[in-house]
């Protein structure tokens, strides 16, 4: 009850102008969710990203990422370089980004408003995870709802995962089902559109998420260890379930390693992941993309765990290309 008195008191007083919202000079996206954690929002922005690039309007034109950096020791703003950064500088999911997209800036800065001044010469600014801050008002709001968690089941903190208010939903252009099964059917759809009781014109896609094949971690690790029957999973993400199950289908999990999303990992955590696979010398050690960014800067790891060390590239996709090509004329439309 307090949370939630708190939360409609701070957006009534930016409704009613109390507070002050301000727009940039240039569009901006935002994607981000209702949820704490687990709704795929590093995938989606990378997702809106390619779409970007392919689009009519914005397939030539600079493109930028802000992103807070959650749990970065950097302050103010800074442009996160993929070669020199580091996930304690920058974040892991912002250094994730400039890694994957070269020739996209990406930049963190807690202050949104002078983090969009700052980023001259971008004609588009994707604002990941920026939904609730409300000192700046985007051109277009995603928001991501989890598939398998829908707000209309959950409560507020701390008796359940809402961050916000799930009458926020309302204040979204663009709402992602995330997380679906490949093949949703039409009733199913018109089913989740009826519960989340969206606004005519809110429009409504659904995505699924694809895992690639496993990546090297360190340079050294030996790719013959990825065909092993048994796996290791080390994970500090908010939900590894569906990287579990997508696991469990070539591999037997003999070991996991769970660790609170973003965590960032310590000699006594590589000491675990060390002796795990001392136990079990013939598996593989499986990660996330966005742990595996936290685990190059971890101390003294073994050669032995570095040869064994992986992860696993994730997307997200639409699961229809009507979704897909209504999207991107959504993107050229701005």
């Amino acid at each position: 009850m307090i949370y939630g008195l708190w939360l409609r008191l701070r957006h009534l007083a930016y409704n009613k102008g109390w507070k002050k919202s301000f727009k940039a000079d240039v569009p901006t996206i935002c994607v981000g969710n209702i949820t704490v954690g687990g709704t795929g929002k590093t995938p989606h922005v990378e997702m809106l990203l390619r779409q970007l690039r392919v689009s009519d309007r914005w397939g030539f034109k600079p493109l930028a990422v802000l992103s807070r950096g959650y749990k970065r020791k950097s302050r103010g703003f800074q442009i996160v370089k993929p070669d020199s950064s580091s996930a304690s500088f920058a974040g892991d999911e912002p250094l994730q980004i400039a890694r994957k997209f070269h020739g996209v800036t990406v930049a963190v800065d807690k202050n949104r408003v002078e983090g969009c001044r700052k980023l001259e010469g971008a004609d588009l600014i994707v604002l990941d995870d920026a939904f609730q801050y409300r000192r700046l008002t985007p051109s277009l709001s995603i928001v991501l709802v989890d598939y398998n968690r829908p707000i209309y089941e959950d409560r507020l903190l701390p008796y359940g995962h809402l961050r916000d208010l799930p009458s926020r939903l309302y204040k979204a252009d663009i709402v992602i089902v995330t997380k679906c099964p490949p093949e949703l059917d039409s009733w199913t759809r018109q089913e989740m559109r009826r519960k989340l009781n969206l606004k005519p014109e809110q429009k409504l896609f659904f995505t699924s998420i694809k895992y690639a094949s496993p990546e090297p971690v360190f340079p050294e690790a030996d790719p013959r260890y990825t065909y092993s029957s048994k796996v290791v999973l080390v994970s500090g993400i908010a939900n590894n379930a569906p990287l579990r199950s997508y696991l469990s289908d070539t591999y037997k999990i003999v070991k996991r390693l769970d660790y609170p999303d973003h965590h960032r990992f310590t000699r006594g955590d590589v000491r675990a992941m060390a002796a795990a696979v001392k136990e079990t010398p013939t598996a593989c050690v499986m990660t996330t993309e966005k742990d595996a960014q936290r685990l190059r800067e971890a101390k003294a790891v073994p050669d032995a765990l570095k040869q064994r060390l992986f992860y696993l590239p994730i997307e997200a996709a639409f699961i229809s290309e009507e979704d897909e090509k209504a999207f991107v004329e959504i993107l050229d439309s701005l």
